[in-house]
């Protein structure tokens, strides 16, 4: 027996690696080599002319740098617009998630479609497209000086909370679509034992749906965060050159400075915090889970 059992687990192990194959060769040329890349550039310095200087030998002094002000400045710049778009974003997308969900099945479907139909343009169309609407001359302050509300136009482009509306608009779906998941998996008999028992409206969505959608909560909040705190296009374009975040940063380590090895400590810097973000989400996940 034992040997037929090793006879029929050999070829269903053979079989899972040929499948495994060709995902685990994608993810060790597009992910493990360029991270252990980035892990050595760290080791090194800075060449003369950009670069890496192997012949110089290795150092820590790139590790040192990342506490200095300026970058520690730019970091929690970072962190807090993040924190203020994800914010903003489950405060638009709970309401309208939950929405959703009470729509009549045809309805909810042309609602779905309509939340994922910005990702159909293209990301950086759409960027541009906030400058039309935010600059001096654009859609928006033409509006409001048509309508006599303004006599001269707002500085609205170029500005920390045109990132974060830029940011907002980008990302806000990632924030419905879980949270919407999430409203749909409750229970409709939990709500009617509630409405039973005498609780009011408001008394249920405290007392059930909310701490039944407090996973999906989480999942969109991560969704958000992450994407906004790595994001470099938006604060380029409609920052101006104004707010700097961490992937604006990086982005001039490796293109501008051209110093490879301070660039791969941010860039690993930033991924151990995200990814220590994630572990804090998934261990919450199971915790609410679980409850």
């Amino acid at each position: 027996m034992a040997r037929r059992g090793r006879a029929v687990r050999g070829p269903r192990v053979r079989a899972r690696l040929v499948l495994l194959g060709p995902g685990l060769s994608y993810l060790s040329v597009l992910l493990l080599l360029p991270l252990a890349l980035l892990i050595g550039y760290t080791a090194f310095r800075r060449g003369r002319f950009g670069g890496i200087a192997y012949e110089d030998g290795t150092t820590a002094e790139n590790f040192a740098r990342i506490t200095d002000p300026l970058y520690t400045g730019v970091l929690t710049d970072s962190l807090r617009i993040a924190a203020v778009t994800t914010l903003l974003a489950l405060l638009l997308g709970y309401p309208a998630a939950y929405a959703i969900s009470r729509l009549p099945g045809r309805w909810r479907t042309v609602a779905l479609v309509l939340v994922v139909l910005p990702f159909w343009t293209n990301f950086l169309i759409r960027t541009y497209a906030w400058i039309v609407l935010l600059s001096s001359r654009g859609v928006v302050n033409s509006a409001l000086t048509g309508i006599g509300v303004i006599d001269r136009p707002l500085k609205l482009l170029y500005t920390e909370p045109a990132v974060v509306l830029g940011l907002l608009y980008a990302y806000l779906p990632l924030m419905v679509l879980p949270l919407y998941s999430a409203i749909e998996r409750v229970d409709p008999r939990l709500l009617e034992a509630s409405a039973d028992l005498g609780a009011r409206p408001a008394r249920t969505y405290l007392s059930v749906t909310l701490p039944h959608t407090l996973p999906g909560v989480l999942t969109g909040c991560v969704f958000v965060f992450v994407p906004s705190l790595g994001n470099f296009v938006v604060p380029e374009l409609l920052g101006g050159g104004h707010t700097v975040m961490v992937g604006n940063l990086i982005r001039d380590q490796f293109l501008t400075a051209r110093d490879w090895p301070f660039g791969s400590v941010l860039a690993l810097a930033l991924m151990a915090f995200l990814v220590l973000l994630l572990m804090a989400q998934a261990w919450a996940g199971r915790r609410l889970g679980g409850r």
